[in-house]
């Protein structure tokens, strides 16, 4: 190409700038970035699984070495990832050295749940283990399993969201997303003994909330009926739009959720393929007969 051409281009994608100046970042204050949040994310899931994502054995007598100096090197990236994402925090704006300080004791506090969400991903593994009568180990269930993969990093990005740490913690979900299938939003609530089995094109929403012991299969969504609208025709946010899905329910293969006011009740099965805008009572099942949606009660 010429010189000229090139510089024909060029004027032309600067000028498109200014005509579409909305997918811009030019004279802003600096994103996170996402290739950073990735790689914090990776090293991540190695203290939360350690000897499982590394490529070396982990000795016993080298964890605490391993851990001090992979915490160290997490929470110093992390934070500074957490002060670039303040300046989008809605409220009152920080100085620089507010946040700062607002960084670190968001990333001290961030840390410090990581033996929690340990805890948490025990009983998942657990409950995967248990609930697929294909799986032949813990051990294959943390190496194979994709379910456990999102629900793993979902339940960091849930933290950072619940600290109203802007950007980071969906580039950590949307990770998890593109490499599983499995789309969780960071703010969803989910219990322990949580199983997603297959997984492909599961989809759960902001505001659901999942009690113990919940099984879903490939393709389900945990979605919004609607998305209320101001006087201006804008949508609404930070309403409740997702279901509840309470504890001992089964979720079967593409089935449909929807609405912030649907509750499954406890022990419930939900079919394959149906699409569900209403409460269930408790130890129900759900399934479709002639076309038609039926909910009974299960038997014995």
């Amino acid at each position: 190409m010429s010189e000229k051409g090139l510089e024909h281009i060029t004027d032309r994608i600067v000028a498109s700038y200014k005509t579409h100046g909305g997918i811009n970042h030019i004279d802003g204050t600096n994103l996170p970035s996402k290739e950073a949040v990735v790689g914090i994310t990776r090293d991540l899931m190695r203290l939360l699984f350690p000897g499982f994502v590394d490529n070396d054995v982990i000795y016993s007598r080298q964890v605490h070495e391993f851990v001090a100096v992979l915490a160290a090197s997490i929470s110093g990236r992390l934070q500074g990832e957490i002060v670039k994402a303040l300046q989008y925090r809605t409220g009152p704006a920080l100085d620089a050295t507010q946040r700062d300080h607002e960084a670190e004791r968001l990333t001290l506090e961030f840390m410090e749940a990581l033996p929690g969400i340990r805890g948490l991903l025990q009983t998942d593994v657990v409950a995967t283990y248990e609930g697929d009568p294909a799986a032949i180990s813990n051990e294959e269930v943390i190496l194979a399993y994709p379910g456990l993969d999102a629900i793993a990093i979902q339940r960091m990005a849930h933290v950072l969201y619940r600290q109203h740490v802007p950007l980071i913690p969906r580039i950590m979900t949307e990770f998890a997303h593109s490499r599983t299938g499995i789309d969780i939003h960071p703010g969803a609530k989910i219990g322990s003994y949580f199983c997603i089995d297959h997984g492909t094109g599961v989809v759960i929403g902001e505001t659901t909330d999942i009690g113990q012991r919940v099984k879903i299969y490939q393709g389900v969504t945990l979605g919004a009926k609607s998305f209320a609208k101001d006087a201006d025709g804008k949508i609404v946010k930070g309403i409740k739009r997702h279901p509840n899905i309470e504890d001992e329910v089964v979720i079967y293969a593409g089935a449909t959720i929807l609405g912030g006011d649907t509750v499954i009740g406890r022990g419930s099965v939900i079919g394959s393929n149906v699409w569900v805008m209403q409460s269930v009572p408790p130890r129900s099942i759900v399934y479709y007969e002639n076309e038609q949606l039926r909910i009974k009660p299960q038997k014995g």
